[in-house]
């Protein structure tokens, strides 16, 4: 559906606050009230956003804009110790996940910024077909597995089981995009939503790599002209940490 930007010149009382926090430097003052000055825009909304008296707006979507609460507000201490004390999660309970939570992590996909607003990032949420999609990826990868160990010892000790990528996991989401950073930077924040939600994530590249590179997997699951980023492997952990970890203290250059 096509996006169109108007500006309601009878509510527009030329405070400029759109014109100045455009990016592309599309709106202009004409007769004392905003303009936009070309419809071929990226359309972030910004002008939207920051209008007082609700003059622009977007056609094409299907939920209409929300106000800001004025209590919004992430606690530091808490963001990061979540971040600190989050581990990967590979021993998974069988109890299912809720459609609204499932919801809320792709609403938090949805919500994550993307190159130029293109907003191309997709989601595959995998459940009763999880068990036919992995049986597809453990025997791609039993075939070259013996190749790989040739050249790697670490590839001698892996054993490939019927739950090797899926770790018994009640669900997977795939990550579908052709900007791979639009996609990593959606999975993130996915992911920090199924973590406040009480679920453990596993970042399966593996899964991901096997899915890029077979046919039968795209053509089930129906992906065409984009690449999985990556997939979450999703469900309430059967293990319990104690403590962090160390980490490497970062390289910062200071200038």
């Amino acid at each position: 559906m096509e996006h169109i930007i108007r500006i309601d010149g009878d509510k527009c009382i030329g405070c400029k606050m759109c014109i100045h926090d455009c990016p592309e430097a599309n709106i202009s003052l004409i007769n004392n009230k905003a303009k936009i000055l070309s419809l071929d825009c990226m359309k972030c909304g910004h002008c939207v956003a920051i209008c007082p008296k609700k003059a622009v707006s977007i056609s094409g979507y299907e939920k209409d804009i929300e106000e800001i609460p004025d209590n919004i507000k992430i606690d530091p201490e808490i963001l990061l110790n979540a971040l600190k004390f989050r581990r990967t999660i590979r021993n998974f309970k069988q109890d299912k996940v809720d459609d609204n939570i499932t919801e809320k992590i792709i609403e938090a996909g949805k919500w994550t910024p993307s190159a130029r607003n293109s907003q191309d990032v997709s989601y595959v949420i995998l459940r009763n077909e999880m068990e036919n999609v992995e049986e597809i990826a453990v025997g791609m990868f039993n075939k070259i597995l013996p190749f790989i160990r040739i050249f790697s010892k670490s590839a001698r000790k892996i054993e490939i089981d019927d739950n090797f990528f899926f770790k018994k996991a009640p669900l997977a989401i795939l990550i579908v995009s052709k900007n791979k950073i639009d996609g990593s930077l959606a999975a993130s924040n996915m992911a920090l939503m199924a973590e406040s939600n009480g679920l453990g994530v596993l970042y399966s590249g593996l899964f991901s790599i096997a899915a890029n590179n077979s046919r039968k997997i795209r053509k089930k699951l129906n992906i065409k002209g984009k690449n999985i980023v990556t997939t979450l492997v999703l469900g309430y952990p059967n293990i319990k940490y104690s403590r962090g970890v160390q980490k490497k203290e970062p390289l910062v250059i200071k200038k």
